[in-house]
């Protein structure tokens, strides 16, 4: 996989003036070939810059989540599929907040579609959708962009607490209540 970023790399280098359309376009398809938003945020800030590389990769996170998105309403079979993935990791009754949902896209290598699905759980119309997915990646896009030519400096420690704050604001910011269907609820007791 390092090969291939690099190549992409060197080829949005040499591109010059479309260097930045090619690499909105690459954070755009990043999913599929399973690259992780982090590894292509800090690379937008050492191809262009803190400013320009969050701005750059703040609207081609933005494309991406629009792209998952349009597959989950396309395809039945990734939206089932997204949903057991959900129903895994989170349970039956999760409802993730927006500001969750934000905060967990700071987690390294979390899985981006699983985070799109749950916010359009939320947001179910298109615009919602779309001004929530613009929001909620400027935090992620800021943080690995301007910060994470420091991340790598970070000891082991340093990860652990960061984890740990992540953790912690995941906890802060969850809905306060669950709503269990009458007929879920006797079916687990008996």
């Amino acid at each position: 996989m390092g090969e291939k970023v690099e190549y992409v790399l060197s080829v949005v280098q040499m591109s010059g003036i479309l260097a930045p359309i090619i690499f909105i376009i690459f954070h755009t398809l990043r999913q599929f070939f399973f690259i992780p938003v982090i590894v292509v945020c800090f690379a937008g800030g050492l191809l262009f810059g803190a400013v320009f590389g969050a701005i750059y990769s703040l609207i081609g996170l933005t494309l991406s989540s629009f792209v998952v998105y349009f597959l989950l309403r396309i395809f039945p079979s990734f939206h089932q599929k997204i949903q057991q993935f959900k129903m895994k990791w989170f349970g039956p009754y999760a409802n993730l907040t927006t500001a969750q949902i934000s905060v967990l896209k700071l987690v390294p290598f979390m899985y981006y579609q699983l985070l799109c699905f749950c916010l359009m759980e939320r947001k179910k119309a298109f615009h919602e959708y779309a001004i929530a997915s613009f929001y909620t990646n400027i935090p992620v896009v800021i943080f690995y962009t301007v910060f994470g030519q420091f991340f790598k400096h970070f000891s082991p420690t340093m990860g652990i607490v960061f984890i740990i704050s992540l953790m912690v604001l995941i906890i802060a910011f969850r809905e306060k209540f669950v709503v269990i269907k009458w007929k879920d609820f006797f079916k687990a007791t008996s």
